[in-house]
């Protein structure tokens, strides 16, 4: 997810900076990141899809046209950089440059792991990232995204972003 990883770099970069890490296990993804997003509960079912579909045909593939699909037209953001309101999110998303694509057949991010319950749905990605210690080097880490359903739309969002750095001219 082409913007989330730029967030990400400058902040593992400032973190880093501040508290050294130690050595790290790797994050690996699951084997079979589509069976993660199916529940025999009907419910929890219905969330989990939408969540994938919100994953694939929207961060992934950039076809915030189906948002209405979706996300509900209040649509709670908590991540700090983008207003509440589903159309704000879909009007972020357009400023950052990101274009549609053919919507891919299966969802390429990284799954580690999806919960659901009640009516949150959370999934952990794998993010690899630029070392900032060792030019030419990755690691990587996880991020994590959780919604709020109600009536089987993403009414609520949280994730791991911080404030992006303003851009200095």
């Amino acid at each position: 997810m082409f913007s989330r990883n730029r967030l990400l770099s400058v902040l593992s970069g400032a973190l880093l900076a501040a508290h050294p890490a130690a050595a790290q296990e790797a994050v690996t993804p699951a084997p079979n990141a589509e069976a993660l997003f199916h529940h025999p509960n009907p419910s929890l079912n219905r969330n989990l899809q939408t969540a994938y579909h919100i994953m694939k045909d929207l961060l992934e593939a950039g076809h915030w046209e189906q948002a209405p699909a979706y996300l509900s037209q209040r649509y709670i953001q908590h991540n700090p950089n983008v207003a509440s309101g589903r159309d704000t999110v879909v009007r972020f998303f357009a400023s950052i440059g990101m274009k549609p694509k053919p919507i891919p057949a299966r969802l390429s991010a990284p799954v580690v792991s999806v919960l659901a319950q009640g009516d949150k749905v959370v999934v952990v990605t794998v993010v690899t990232l630029p070392d900032p210690r060792a030019p030419g080097k990755t690691y990587t880490t996880s991020w994590f995204d959780m919604w709020r359903f109600v009536d089987g739309k993403a009414d609520e969002h949280w994730d791991s972003a911080t404030l992006m750095p303003v851009a200095r001219q």
